[in-house]
């Protein structure tokens, strides 16, 4: 196939490259500078895709899953040849350092290679028809069906592996999808219709409009075609996607200020370095990004120590270079944001115990004490590289310190006593507890969603797939 051409890109309908009227300049996140024109689809253009992606779904729900599991493991040897040259596209588009780029495709070669093996999966379960009067001489058993056109629209912050996240499971089970990715992040997007292609995915079951959300969502979301919506990305869109998809399935992935609680029983020196790696991972740019830390207060002033002593090593720079920890936010007007943020919570009494060094891209990674649960820092999600420390007296206390939140998609606990570890896990308000390590932590089998604003319905292979299915009962009478 034409390699596409990623300083000046199209549009992927129907198994093409296509050129639109408009385009708009793509910069780098750390330098500012223009580093693609890229295409800006029109509602019209995705009208034509969901239109060609339901007429490729006519042929693609009938292939085996053995021929889909077989494209699908394609895309895993495929990505691995080329996964220098995708990390260096990450670094580019999202500004993420290298290394956390590199790390970020081996979790998306994992996440294929999960949904390569899902495919051949799907099982279903016979009903016992019998166990009801005057039933005799009938079975029954269900399956599940592929739904048909998914519209897709993912984030800036994993473009490589949250996208593997609608698309794998998609078409482990022979959906076809309509991929809107993220402005910021285009790139990682448009090469992997060229990974698609040549793992003999078939024309039209992978479309990819890029462009504004704002001018698109709708379309991709109430064209009668579209039979599913996944979308990861802030809570007020995700709620206006909620009130507009109608009957449709959906699954929404959104944001969160997930915390930690730490018990006195905690070795202290053994959490440090992953609890600091978990708040300024990728700038905090993370849904799970730790954003509150809860400490007894026995040992509050040894972590706080501890913890900003640990922040101070971070370095932030080029996300080309291999040492760089954090490099840019993804916009200027994001540094503007969080900037007003702590300059708010101090006025109101909080204290900076390191950080809040500003360019006009970049932020180093800052610890606050001394906050407010109603500061922006504490109850809102910041998706910066902000964590703040609060002491507290009982786990008790903890616990509702975690809960006085509208957001719950991960939280977290570590101790060494296991009826605390059993009592958070029962009553921490969130789609999922880890119990002694960060909230930021996830794999990509897992089940993983949120409550509260947090979200509604799973990701994870096996459960995305449930999500991107109906569940079909056949019965028959064995006699006429």
């Amino acid at each position: 196939m034409e390699v596409p051409n990623l300083r000046e890109t199209k549009l992927w309908i129907n198994g093409k490259w296509e050129d639109t009227e408009e385009v708009y300049e793509l910069k780098s996140p750390y330098t500012g500078d223009t580093i693609a024109k890229v295409a800006k689809a029109t509602p019209s253009d995705v009208e034509r895709a969901i239109e060609g992606a339901h007429k490729a779904y006519q042929n693609f729900k009938k292939t085996t899953a053995y021929e889909r599991a077989e494209i699908l493991y394609k895309v895993v040897d495929l990505i691995r040849k080329r996964k220098q040259e995708f990390a260096e596209i990450l670094a580019s588009e999202a500004g993420k350092p290298i290394t956390a780029a590199l790390g970020e495709l081996d979790r998306t070669i994992a996440t294929y290679q999960f949904s390569a093996e899902a495919a051949k999966q799907s099982f279903g379960e016979t009903v016992p028809m019998d166990a009801a009067p005057g039933t005799k001489g009938r079975i029954g058993y269900t399956k599940r069906v592929p739904l048909g056109v998914v519209s897709a629209i993912t984030p800036f912050n994993f473009p490589f592996n949250l996208v593997a996240h609608k698309l794998g499971p998609a078409f482990a089970v022979g959906n076809a999808v309509v991929l809107k990715p993220a402005t910021q992040t285009p790139l990682s997007a448009i090469v992997m219709a060229e990974i698609f292609k040549e793992a003999g995915l078939p024309d039209g079951a992978l479309q990819i409009v890029t462009g504004s959300g704002g001018e698109l969502s709708d379309t991709l979301v109430t064209h009668p075609l579209v039979k599913k919506v996944t979308f990861t990305g802030s809570g007020a869109v995700g709620l206006k996607i909620k009130e507009k998809v109608g009957l449709r399935k959906v699954t929404l992935e959104l944001g969160s200020n997930a915390a930690v609680i730490v018990e006195p029983s905690t070795p202290i020196e053994n959490i440090i370095s992953r609890t600091v790696g978990g708040a300024f991972g990728f700038s905090g740019q993370v849904c799970i990004s730790l954003q509150r830390i809860y400490v007894h207060e026995s040992i509050y002033d040894q972590f706080t120590e501890s913890f900003v002593k640990e922040t101070k090593k971070l370095k932030v720079g080029n996300p080309f270079d291999p040492q760089t920890d954090i490099s840019a936010m993804s916009h200027p007007k994001e540094v503007e944001r969080i900037k007003e943020w702590i300059d708010e919570a101090v006025l109101q009494g909080a204290k900076i115990a390191t950080g809040a060094e500003f360019t006009n891209r970049t932020m180093t990674p800052t610890v606050m004490i001394d906050v407010k649960p109603d500061m922006k820092i504490m109850c809102l999600e910041t998706f910066a590289p902000i964590v703040s420390i609060v002491p507290y007296k009982t786990l008790d206390e903890a616990i509702s310190y975690v809960n006085d939140s509208d957001l719950g998609l991960n939280a977290g606990i570590y101790t060494n006593v296991l009826t605390d570890a059993m009592k958070a896990a029962d009553e921490l308000e969130a789609g999922t507890v880890v119990v002694n390590d960060i909230p930021t932590f996830r794999v990509d089998h897992m089940p993983y969603g949120g409550v509260k604003n947090s979200g509604y319905g799973r990701e994870g292979i096996k459960y995305a797939i449930q999500e991107m299915t109906d569940l079909k009962f056949i019965t028959i009478k064995t006699t006429i």
